[in-house]
């Protein structure tokens, strides 16, 4: 069992539901990365999304893509991504899902990387831009390496292809609330609750729901229908507009705690 499946078992037995944070590692150095993630597990925070800091972030909006450039330029490599992993695991046991585009991955030979990233201290894998069908090999990497593999579920996927990704998938399901790329909303898409039910149909696996929310009121809302929320873009612009210290890191961990209490005070 993995760091993800242990806590969404343990949240299962408490009756509550779980709360995913995003961050861009690197963004805007790595020593930042590390003191941001233990402040968000003590905010609360079930689940850290670390994304890899790529050049083309197709599926990311400007907030994303403005980190990932800013982490670039801090000179984060896939190198020192493990290492950031490692220096949290020396005070942290919060899970870790890497968040990435394929393109990296494989050129460090996926296989290697999978057996690095588990020594290291990572949990799973979501790759954005690998589809279900072509990810059979992935699969089979990351599950020797002892590494969940979490994929993406869209408004539009049809309910054939919603059934290879439950098949497919390991930890979670992530279902995403929107057609197009990630970013805070004033709304989210109508379809996101029935979304989810669509997915409950195809599998066990709890299944979190992300991309476009930024309010308590957003994140609770989901929490009624979801087994977890997932927060990105408005994590990332908050740390970002709060400055490179510690007290504004302090300031932006006390905001997402707003959040997480938002989500914790759903009943599963």
């Amino acid at each position: 069992m993995t760091r993800i499946s242990a806590k969404f078992d343990q949240l299962r037995r408490e009756g509550r539901k779980g709360f995913i944070a995003y961050l861009t590692c690197g963004d805007p150095h790595v020593e930042a990365t590390v003191e941001e993630v233990l402040l968000l597990e003590r905010a609360g925070v079930d689940i850290i999304e670390l994304g890899m800091p790529f050049s083309d972030p197709l599926a990311d909006g400007k907030v994303n893509q403005a980190a990932a450039d800013r982490a670039l330029r801090s000179g984060t490599t896939v190198s020192r991504f493990l290492d950031t992993v490692k220096t949290i695991r020396r005070s942290s046991g919060i899970p870790i899902v890497l968040f990435s585009y394929l393109n990296p991955l494989i050129a460090h030979d996926f296989r290697r990387l999978c057996r690095k990233a588990a020594r290291s201290g990572l949990d799973g894998m979501l790759i954005l831009d690998l589809p279900v069908e072509e990810s059979r090999m992935f699969s089979q990497d990351l599950k020797r390496a002892g590494l969940d593999h979490i994929f993406l579920v869209a408004p539009t996927s049809p309910d054939e292809r919603i059934r290879k990704i439950a098949r497919a998938s390991s930890g979670f399901v992530y279902c995403i609330s929107l057609e197009g790329v990630t970013g805070m909303r004033d709304e989210l898409g109508g379809d996101a609750r029935r979304l989810v039910e669509r997915t409950r149909r195809f599998t066990s696996l709890p299944i979190a729901l992300g991309f476009g929310i930024a309010t308590p009121r957003q994140a609770a809302r989901v929490a009624e229908y979801a087994d977890a929320v997932v927060v990105g873009s408005a994590i990332v612009d908050r740390f970002f507009r709060e400055g490179d210290s510690r007290a504004g890191r302090q300031r932006a961990a006390a905001w997402v705690r707003e959040l997480v209490r938002a989500v914790k005070g759903v009943e599963a």
